[in-house]
């Protein structure tokens, strides 16, 4: 089970800046501690002329593939889960984020953007991520906000993990919390 505060878990609606927060912390740990062991992934919008089209995973050694389009039509998409306009290419998502939350000894931070719907019509998914938990290595991850008052049943699960610390993103205070998820991982992580 995560210890208490080894689990920062950042909401906040959608457009808010929860990737870039995340992405940012991860970029500002690596340059700062380049010796520690990084795994996971990040979601990042897809955009054709200025429209969001879908989204990509990008794992934490650069590797990309689909993860959602709208403008995808092929014979296998038409069996695809659908969150909103967008298909979820479920076999692309298993294929890059599965092998990277796979818990290793020698990790020192996992990345998960996001435990969120697209990404939980994986069946394989929310059980990789309760292996993270259980793990004991800290995690940031980023989790939609309840929609009219309801989680998702995987997100309020994690929400209500007793590791967890639920941060909250506005945008006028996105960078406070960068820097305070920042200053609790730097002093969770191994010194270098």
């Amino acid at each position: 089970m995560a210890a208490p505060g080894k689990c920062l878990l950042v909401t906040g609606p959608p457009g808010v800046g929860k990737t870039t927060l995340i992405t940012r912390v991860f970029e500002s740990l690596r340059a700062s501690n380049p010796g520690l062991k990084f795994q996971g992934f990040y979601t990042r919008e897809i955009r054709q002329g200025g429209d969001r089209v879908g989204f990509e995973v990008v794992t934490l050694d650069g590797r990309t593939g689909p993860l959602a389009s709208s403008t995808i039509s092929t014979s296998d998409s038409l069996r695809w889960p659908t969150v909103g306009r967008y298909k979820v290419d479920i076999a692309s998502f298993e294929s890059l984020a599965l092998p990277v939350l796979q818990v290793k000894e020698d990790t020192d931070l996992f990345i998960i953007d996001e435990v969120g719907k697209m990404e939980l019509y994986s069946s394989s998914f929310f059980p990789a991520v309760l292996k993270v938990l259980q793990s004991n290595v800290p995690l940031l991850a980023s989790i939609p906000i309840p929609k009219n008052g309801h989680d998702i049943p995987g997100v309020a699960r994690l929400r209500n993990h007793p590791g967890a610390e639920v941060l909250t993103l506005s945008t006028s205070n996105r960078d406070a919390v960068r820097e305070q998820i920042y200053s609790k991982l730097l002093d969770l992580l191994p010194k270098q």
